[in-house]
């Protein structure tokens, strides 16, 4: 093989592995904000059932303060009947004390009501904290575990960047300058061609250019994405063992 195109291909399987370490990389912060989303949202239910639960609480306390309030009124009712001076009077007052039970008889019925919600509410407010717990606990056991991956993924790239400056400084200037020239433009500089196509942009290439280059014995470029082309041929496949 060419020495210079086996040089350049060290470099683009340097460089490719460096950008997939990099791109790894940059998805730990992306990783991270869905990690803290998911503790948000376990959060907001919690927080949800909480609120539930209290506006129960406010609710039941408003029944009751109304009832003591309705309570008060049938017994300045009742005081008041002992006082009237005709059965007019006294039938009219009957009427309002019937009105003001009937108003406590529902108020006593969603107290209860409301009584029997509040022990849902509670299970509910019990389940979602340790809910929480739970993904509290987790959170903070996968946050670890992205700042351990982000420290090993930030030594990686500086290692593989060493070892990829080292091969690029061994190539020519001039093959390097066109190395860097279609990667500025393509991405990837360098790509395998197998069965009379470039394994990257899928043209066709000429018969006699196809020839040429399985040999790997100069440095070609693919007619239509401009990538530097070598011949790579299909791993052998093991055949099983009698």
């Amino acid at each position: 093989m060419n020495p210079d195109l086996e040089k350049l291909i060290r470099l683009q399987r340097a460089e490719s592995e460096l950008k997939r370490i990099e791109s790894e990389l940059t998805e730990i912060p992306l990783r991270r904000a869905e990690l803290d989303a998911s503790l948000a949202r376990e959060r907001q239910r919690l927080d949800q059932a909480r609120e539930a639960q209290s506006g129960s609480q406010k609710a039941r306390r408003q029944y009751e303060s109304d009832l003591q309030a309705l309570e008060a009124k049938r017994s300045k009712y009742k005081t008041q009947l002992m006082d009237v001076k005709t059965n007019k009077e006294y039938t009219a007052m009957l009427h309002e004390i019937e009105g003001v039970e009937r108003e406590i008889r529902s108020l006593e019925d969603q107290i209860l009501a409301e009584m029997e919600r509040a022990e849902s509410l509670a299970a509910d407010a019990k389940t979602e904290e340790l809910a929480f717990k739970q993904a509290e606990q987790r959170h903070a056991g996968e946050a670890r575990a992205l700042e351990s991956g982000a420290a090993s993924l930030s030594e990686a790239v500086g290692r593989h960047a060493a070892a990829r400056d080292a091969i690029a400084a061994t190539v020519p200037a001039e093959a390097l300058e066109l190395f860097r020239r279609v990667a500025t433009r393509r991405g990837t500089a360098v790509a395998g061609a197998r069965d009379g196509t470039c394994l990257l942009c899928h043209v066709k290439l000429r018969l006699q250019m196809y020839v040429d280059l399985k040999r790997n014995d100069e440095i070609l470029q693919c007619p239509s994405c401009n990538r530097i082309l070598f011949y790579e041929p299909l791993e052998p496949v093991a055949t099983p063992g009698p």
